[in-house]
Parts: C-alpha cells; sequence; structure tokens
C-alpha cells in the first residue's frame, strides 16, 4: 500500500520539475529566436525569483501553518549581503566563484536572520510571526535606507547621517549610499540561472515535506497538542521549517541584486507590498500545493504586462483570470470544493429549465 504512494509523490515531483523545465525551454527557444520583446525579456528573472519566494513562503504558511508578512525582508537581507560580498570582491574572484560566494552567504544570512526571529516567537501560539515578521520586514528596509557604509585602507566605515559623515579616504568606496543603496553590483544572474535556483528550491522543499522531519511540520500544523502529546518537539520542527523559508528568500534575493543595475531598499522592492504580493501567490496557487505557487506566480506577474495592450480592459480580464485562479487551484481540499461549487451550478440550471 505504501509503494503505490510513494510512487505517486515521486511523479507528481518530477511533473513539477518537467513543468518548469519545459517553460524554460519554451522561453529560450522564443528569446534566441527574436519572438520577445526586449521588454518582456527584463521579466523573466524576477519572475523566476517571485516564484522562488513563492515556493520559501508556502513552506512557512501552507506546509507549517504559520502566517509571515516580512518574506520581502529576507529577501532583502539577502540582496544586500550578497551584493556587498560581490562588490568587495569583484575583480579579485572568478565570476562564477564570486556569484557561487554571494549566493551561500546571501542564504546564510538570510536562514540566520530567520532564526533569531524564530526563537523568541515560534514558542508561542497565535498571530505572532506575522506581526513580528511584518516589523522585522519594515525595520530591515528603513535601516538599510538609512545606512552609509564605505571601505578603505583603515576599515568599514558606518554612518546613519551622511556620506562625508563617513571621513574615508578619498580611494575609499563606498558601499551603500543611503537612499541611493548599492551600485555596480556584477550582473551575474540571468533567466538560466533563475531557473536553476528555482529547481533547486523546489528539490530542496519537495523532499523537505516528504521527509519525517517534513511530515512531523505537518503533523503540527495540523494538531500541536496531538504533536506534543506524542513527544514531538514543538519548537524545533517550526524553527527547522521557518529558518529554510527564510533561506530560500534570501536565495532570491540574492538573485534580485545580481540582476539589477542599482540596489535600493525601498517599498517598491521590499516593503510591506511585496510580501502581500507574494503571499497572494501562494493563497491563489493553492496553500500546501508548491507546484501551484510556481505557476500561481509566473502567471499573475506576466499576465498584466501580457494585457497592457488591451488598455481599459486588462484589468478587467485580470480579475477574471485571477478569480479562475482561486476557483481552480489545487490546494488540499480545493478539487472537493470545486465540485460541489459546479454541482450547484448544474443544479441551478436545472432547475432554471424546470
Amino acid at each position: 500500500m505504501k509503494k503505490p504512494n510513494l510512487s505517486k509523490k515521486s511523479a507528481g515531483r518530477f511533473t513539477t520539475y518537467a513543468i518548469v523545465a519545459a517553460a524554460w525551454a519554451v522561453l529560450e527557444i522564443m528569446l534566441h529566436t527574436g519572438l520577445m520583446s526586449s521588454h518582456m525579456q527584463g521579466l523573466l528573472v524576477p519572475m523566476a525569483y517571485y516564484a522562488i519566494v513563492a515556493v520559501g513562503l508556502n513552506l512557512c504558511v501552507g506546509i507549517l501553518g504559520e502566517l509571515s508578512l516580512g518574506h520581502a525582508g529576507f529577501m532583502c537581507v539577502g540582496a544586500f549581503s550578497g551584493a556587498l560580498f560581490s562588490l568587495l570582491t569583484a575583480g579579485k574572484l572568478p565570476d562564477g566563484l564570486r556569484f557561487f560566494l554571494a549566493l551561500v552567504i546571501g542564504v546564510l544570512l538570510s536562514a540566520l536572520a530567520g532564526f533569531l526571529i524564530g526563537i523568541p516567537v515560534l514558542r508561542l501560539n497565535g498571530d505572532y510571526l506575522a506581526i513580528v515578521t511584518l516589523a522585522f520586514g519594515e525595520i530591515i528596509k528603513n535601516i538599510i535606507n538609512a545606512l552609509y557604509l564605505g571601505i578603505d585602507s583603515k576599515g568599514m566605515h558606518v554612518s546613519f547621517e551622511s556620506q562625508a559623515a563617513l571621513n574615508m579616504e578619498p580611494e575609499g568606496q563606498i558601499l551603500i549610499n543611503g537612499a541611493m543603496g548599492v551600485t555596480g553590483t556584477p550582473h551575474d544572474s540571468n533567466f538560466t540561472i533563475a531557473i536553476v535556483l528555482l529547481l533547486l528550491s523546489l528539490v530542496i522543499v519537495q523532499n523537505f515535506i516528504d521527509s519525517m522531519d517534513g511530515r512531523a511540520v505537518m503533523s503540527i500544523r495540523d494538531n500541536r497538542i496531538a504533536a506534543e502529546s506524542i513527544g514531538i518537539p514543538v519548537t524545533k520542527y517550526k524553527m527547522l521549517a521557518f529558518t529554510v523559508s527564510a533561506a530560500i528568500a534570501g536565495m532570491a534575493g540574492v538573485i534580485f541584486s545580481h540582476n539589477i543595475a542599482t540596489l535600493q531598499s525601498t517599498s517598491q522592492y521590499f516593503g510591506y507590498n511585496v510580501s502581500i504580493m507574494i503571499l497572494v501567490y501562494v493563497v491563489l496557487g493553492g496553500i500546501g500545493n508548491i507546484r501551484g505557487s510556481v505557476i500561481a506566480a509566473a502567471i499573475l506577474y506576466m499576465l498584466p504586462e501580457l494585457l497592457r495592450g488591451l488598455n481599459k480592459y486588462r484589468m478587467l480580464i485580470y480579475s477574471i483570470v485571477l478569480i479562475a485562479v482561486m476557483i481552480f487551484n489545487w490546494a488540499p481540499g480545493a478539487i472537493e470544493k470545486r465540485t460541489r461549487f459546479f454541482d450547484r451550478i448544474r443544479k441551478g440550471i436545472r432547475n432554471g429549465a424546470a
């Protein structure tokens, strides 16, 4: 009885990987044959890293059962830490090695931020995690936005007043220039790298879900008291899932920082609305459905641009698509709800005909 379940899970995982790989192949063909506008080409990498964040957030919301409103903050940590490392090592390391190390640093620091936030919060019940992560996202954004950081032969210089207050040597290098952010980060990421890292995040999350740790996390989500009663260390597993979720958001942040000319800590990139947008991808793709998060992120991110030529009808069509995605999402239990929904429609049609 267990073998069919295992094979079904494996088939589901490989179907997800195949969908992502097929989408990448089609888009690469369109890129190299000139069938895609330059504007649409610029949206491919953002689409991929938002899908990565959605996968990480679904691990927290759908699998762990805890609401986070600050994943844009973890993305911000990964973006700036990775960008600073690349700036400091530009010309000193090969491009591929530099980006790999920047990725490792961004992921580790984001995981550390998630771990530190989780220490006091994940021991509690209720919506404390949502409140704290919301505050964290806004705090980290505003701190970096006011930060001036430079380096010269004397070491690091930090100020929250102005660039002049750094008192640096003339040959010193400005790393973070307050609201102007970080400039000059090497353009090391591209669509192929983003897709590879998306597949990596899918492998990590889906294998975590199917592991003993993942089953323990889901048991905590379903019934915390029952999980405690059989000896599952609730805080440990909640910390593990949340830390992995934050690390994946940091991975997306590193891709983001190496794909943009000027990295700024603004609400447009790392604000509360960005966290809500990613949460919408998770909800509409199906809470607990990792494949659905990727599909929803891709469709809902690209759709407004694809419909831009329709002018005033664009938002109407977008709203209809949102409703359709809500109806046809593949979250656990959604199939039964959808069946009941269409049964009511058919019953209403028959009653009206009668």
